[in-house]
């Protein structure tokens, strides 16, 4: 079966998970402290990775499940990557940006991707060389040249003060030199803004690895630029990520650097 055939099905299982989401969101939700955020984030999560596992299992069931928290490197052959609740902070707080990314990786590289908000009925899908389409409509990164005219985003890295630190000062310089500078998480949701066009570059230190294999996949897609901060095409081993239109992408990359 082509990735092709297989995004169907992937697209329904994304779609079902998403519906399961919104048992757990409340627009008017306000937790109190982090421990009643990890529990309902986890429960959410559970209950999707569930809906997801059931439904690709019995339409690849040859395609391995990858857990991106075990630190380790994702092996040869091909692999299920999700986040059933990504942006699960935006959900337990009643924020619209969240929902469920599935993306299927073949020996390092991203070859499908699906992400779905559920708030908005929003599914953005990507085949690698097929194209990036939302509900359909397909996907162009922006067109702009210049980077003083360039909304940039970023996404928070969550290890130490040192990294912290350099993030700081990245934002800093991008500040001084592009439009706007917008912080925001989680890392799918601003690279599916940069495939639309609506932003125009995009980086983060640690990215969690399905939000930056299906936002770079889409955006690649859309005719967008992704490589590490080093210039190097992302990878999934790579510690770090900027994707940006191509007429911004050097102008970005030379400010981080």
């Amino acid at each position: 079966m082509s990735y092709s055939d297989l995004l169907p099905a992937v697209v329904s299982a994304a779609e079902r998970a998403g519906s399961t989401l919104l048992k757990y969101y409340s627009p008017t939700s306000r937790p109190a402290d982090r421990k009643a955020m990890y529990e309902v984030g986890m429960q959410a999560e559970a209950a999707s990775l569930a809906v997801v596992k059931a439904a690709l299992d019995g339409v690849a069931p040859n395609v391995g499940w990858y857990d991106d928290d075990s630190g380790e490197p994702v092996p040869a052959g091909e692999w299920w990557i999700v986040d059933g609740a990504e942006g699960a902070v935006n959900l337990v707080h009643g924020l619209a940006e969240f929902g469920v990314v599935i993306v299927l990786i073949r020996d390092g590289e991203p070859q499908l991707a699906v992400a779905r908000q559920p708030i908005g009925d929003l599914t953005y899908v990507a085949v690698r060389g097929g194209g990036a389409f939302l509900n359909g409509e397909r996907l162009r990164v922006s067109s702009k040249q210049d980077l003083d005219a360039a909304i940039v985003a970023a996404s928070q890295a969550g290890n130490g003060s040192e990294t912290h630190e350099r993030f700081g000062a990245t934002w800093a310089a991008l500040a001084d030199r592009a439009l706007l500078v917008r912080n925001t998480i989680p890392t799918t949701f601003p690279l599916l803004a940069l495939a639309s066009g609506q932003y125009d570059a995009f980086f983060q230190y640690e990215p969690d690895l399905p939000g930056a294999a299906a936002g770079t996949l889409l955006a690649t897609e859309a005719g967008g630029v992704a490589t590490d901060l080093a210039g190097e095409p992302w990878r999934p081993t790579s510690t770090d990520v900027l994707v940006a239109a191509p007429g911004l992408h050097r102008a970005v990359r030379e400010v981080l650097s």
